[in-house]
């Protein structure tokens, strides 16, 4: 698939939910991959983003440029088990700020399927 097919997988899926983003007390984001993904003010603002648009705009690898080092395999592994085998988790993560430092979450990662497709849907709450 190429990446104008992703950035419409992606796009389409968001103005599916768009009104979830838009409206959730929770901060959450939408991950198909490191290039592929979108978030709500929430998330963006939790993470020291101007805007979704600024955190969207970040294309070097997720969990090494967001992602605290203690809790990178456990965000993957949940990330991995709702892309194979459609569970979804609550996990701890630690993120990392743009201006480096670290916020303590609770997340809930759910696969949702959108044309085909498997993508894994994250709502964080602070802890």
């Amino acid at each position: 698939m190429d990446g104008h097919s992703h950035e419409a997988l992606v796009g389409g899926l968001y103005k599916q939910l768009k009104p979830v983003f838009e409206n959730s007390e929770q901060a959450m984001y939408l991950y198909l991959d490191d290039v592929h993904k979108v978030c709500n003010k929430r998330f963006a603002d939790l993470l020291g983003y101007d805007s979704p648009r600024a955190w969207a705009a970040v294309e070097e690898p997720f969990p090494m440029v967001f992602v605290a080092s203690k809790s990178r395999r456990t965000l993957v592994s949940a990330y991995q088990d709702a892309i194979e085998r459609f569970v979804g988790s609550a996990i701890d993560v630690t993120w990392q700020t743009k201006s480096g430092g670290a916020v303590e979450t609770r997340v809930i990662l759910v696969p949702v399927t959108y044309d085909g497709h498997v993508l894994a849907l994250h709502y964080i709450s602070p802890r």
